[in-house]
């Protein structure tokens, strides 16, 4: 007589992809209550009108310029283009630090039309959301530098081990870029 016993077999997702896209899961409600808190706020009145920096639109060519070269050099990785990997490893870190020091620029441009931080919450908001932005990019910058000493370090050798670290420094590389271009958009639509 056969039983209705369950079979369970083995998730094909790796442990740690998980765990990071459950880190990702919480960043994601984490803005999506501080934008919800946005539009709410901004429905309650005395808010202060003002037009967002045009720095603020270059950096999100930037952050997308960076998306690009880090999943040129995973694919140069992957096919033993070891010069394609780093050089264009190198250029990511580097354009994630250009945004930064541009996000840097659109607070002070802020600040120069009189939207400072605590003027009014209209402003305040984009000063924590775009800098809670700012962190996570700093994080991916971490996760760079890390990859970057992998690179530079150790033999080029793409084993599956280096291969995973590798994917998830550009899983979140590219959500940390996906959200800035969710951010700028809803800024946009709000002004």
């Amino acid at each position: 007589m056969a039983t209705n016993t369950p079979i369970y077999t083995q998730s094909k997702i790796h442990q740690y992809k998980l765990a990071l896209w459950v880190g990702i899961g919480s960043i994601i409600m984490m803005f999506g209550a501080f934008t919800s808190a946005y539009i709410v706020r901004r429905a309650a009145g005395n808010w202060f009108e003002f037009k967002l920096p045009d720095i603020f639109f270059f950096n999100t060519i930037v952050i997308l310029l960076s998306s690009v070269t880090l999943h040129l050099s995973y694919q140069g990785f992957k096919k033993g283009n070891e010069k394609q990997y780093k050089g264009l490893l190198i250029a990511t870190f580097l354009l994630g630090i250009l945004f930064i020091v541009l996000q840097y620029q659109g607070w002070k441009a802020m600040d120069a039309m009189g939207a400072t931080f605590t003027i009014n919450p209209s402003s305040s908001f984009i000063y924590v959301i775009s800098g809670l932005h700012a962190a996570h990019i700093l994080g991916g910058l971490g996760a760079l530098s890390m990859a970057m000493l992998h690179a530079f370090i150790l033999p080029y050798k793409p084993t599956p081990r280096r291969k995973l670290r590798f994917e998830l420094v550009v899983q979140y590389w590219h959500f940390v870029d996906l959200l800035w271009i969710y951010l700028i958009v809803f800024f946009t639509l709000q002004s």
